[in-house]
């Protein structure tokens, strides 16, 4: 994190003001004092920035609540030739992005009160950023026996998820639904019945089939949605779908929804800016669980973000190092990086029309931490001075050899994009200036 001072008092002023928790799409300024926001407004300043007050002049360009990553796996504790606390807040502060929840799939696993605390620490003691656990809903992402769930939401946890696995066994999910209703806190589902999956590489269909790769049926996600829908019903407790992928999830989603059931779900970049083609010719950076759908499953994604079925967007940030991925599909293993492709892909969708710049904005700060029950994400008095500046129409190419993840597993070489993150700002201090990084 930032240093232990505190900041003084800043004005961003000629900016363009997004706030989508409200509304808010104004130009004018607005003023953090320390580590919080003090005041904003289109009128602020008309007779000029008072003495003592450093001034950033933001160009015009956009100023919005600093991105919430929902859904990123950070690898320390135990992989940390993959990524560190410290490598992905680097490439998080590159991308706007201010807060992380990050996936308890490390090793050991996030399933103890120990472990939470770890995490805290590390952040403090090495981070740009703010991370915040996401405890296992099950000890040893095991499927078997539950997490501590009301301790470890006391020690910190902001939600509950087995990661990369889906807790399968009905009853225990049933359970965790009950015991984690009190605390407020989400249980975050990986949609997939491993029975479907179990040898699975790549998206089930004609592609598969040509490569001599065994597909991953997209019923799968589906089927492991529609099962949990029970057991919500049942418990009427919170649940999330960490990411789907495929145009019937989507409906299912929908239909739950319009039933008043409490769920929420997200997506991740990938699934709606590539398709299975990615995966032509065996690359194995676009190898990802789930797996890369085909181009209707896509278009049903960006709908599904269009009329607000889908909650929000997620990094699902998986880094892995060279030996894990350049090597045969079938050995490589599954994951993108995302941290620093975040915005810039999800800007896409406001360029190409599919999306609103608040609706999208909002996918990705006030909504993902209404869901993780934090105070950032949105620009008002007294909220967490979490900013970032972004240049909405500004054009550059991915070079993931230039990305600041410690791994570089990213399927979008030399992908033309428009907009980038310029300044990032956390709890008042600058952790992120691409002028001054050159």
């Amino acid at each position: 994190m930032p240093g232990t001072d505190r900041p003084g008092r800043v004005a961003y002023i000629n900016a363009r003001l997004l706030d989508p928790d409200t509304g808010l799409d104004a130009n004018g300024a607005l003023l953090t004092d320390g580590r919080r926001i003090a005041d904003l407004g289109p009128n602020l300043f008309a007779d000029g920035v008072p003495k003592g007050v450093e001034v950033v002049d933001c160009g015009g360009h956009c100023l919005a609540p600093g991105l919430v990553d929902m859904r990123a796996h950070l690898r320390e504790p135990g992989a940390e030739h993959k990524e560190t606390l410290a490598t992905a807040s680097r490439a998080a502060a590159a991308g706007g992005v201010t807060s992380i929840a990050c996936m308890p799939n490390t090793d050991p696993v996030i399933d103890q009160i120990a472990l939470i605390e770890f995490i805290a620490r590390r952040a403090r003691e090495t981070s740009l950023v703010k991370i915040y656990p996401i405890a296992a809903i099950t000890r040893g992402l095991a499927g078997k026996e539950l997490t501590e769930i009301g301790l470890l939401a006391e020690a910190g946890a902001v939600g509950f998820s087995d990661a990369d696995r889906a807790v399968t066994d009905s009853r225990v999910m049933l359970r965790a639904l009950t015991y984690s209703k009190p605390h407020g806190l989400r249980i975050m589902q990986h949609p997939e019945d491993h029975n479907l999956t179990r040898d699975g590489l790549m998206n089930d269909g004609e592609l598969a089939a040509r490569l001599g790769l065994t597909g991953m049926a997209g019923e799968a996600e589906v089927m492991m949605i529609e099962r949990d829908l029970h057991l919500v019903a049942r418990s009427g407790a919170p649940y999330h779908v960490a990411h789907l992928s495929t145009a019937a999830a989507v409906d299912a989603v929908r239909r739950a929804k319009a039933r008043g059931l409490p769920i929420t779900c997200a997506t991740a970049p990938h699934y709606f800016a590539l398709n299975e083609n990615a995966v032509d010719d065996y690359r194995t950076f676009a190898k990802v669980r789930p797996p890369l759908r085909g181009e209707d499953d896509r278009t049903a994604i960006v709908a599904g973000l269009a009329d607000g079925t889908i909650d929000a967007i997620v990094s699902d940030h998986a880094p892995h190092d060279q030996d894990s991925k350049r090597t045969t599909f079938a050995q490589a293993a599954f994951g993108i990086i995302g941290l620093e492709t975040m915005l810039p892909l999800a800007l896409e969708l406001v360029h190409n029309s599919h999306l609103g710049l608040l609706d999208a904005l909002g996918a990705m700060t006030a909504t993902p931490a209404n869901l993780l029950g934090l105070e950032q994400g949105r620009l008002k008095a007294g909220a967490p001075a979490d900013l970032v500046i972004f240049d909405l129409d500004r054009p550059w190419t991915i070079d993931p050899d230039k990305l600041r993840s410690k791994s570089k597993n990213a399927p979008y070489d030399n992908r033309p994009v428009q907009g980038r993150a310029i300044q990032t700002v956390v709890a008042g201090e600058t952790v992120f200036d691409i002028e001054a990084e050159g």
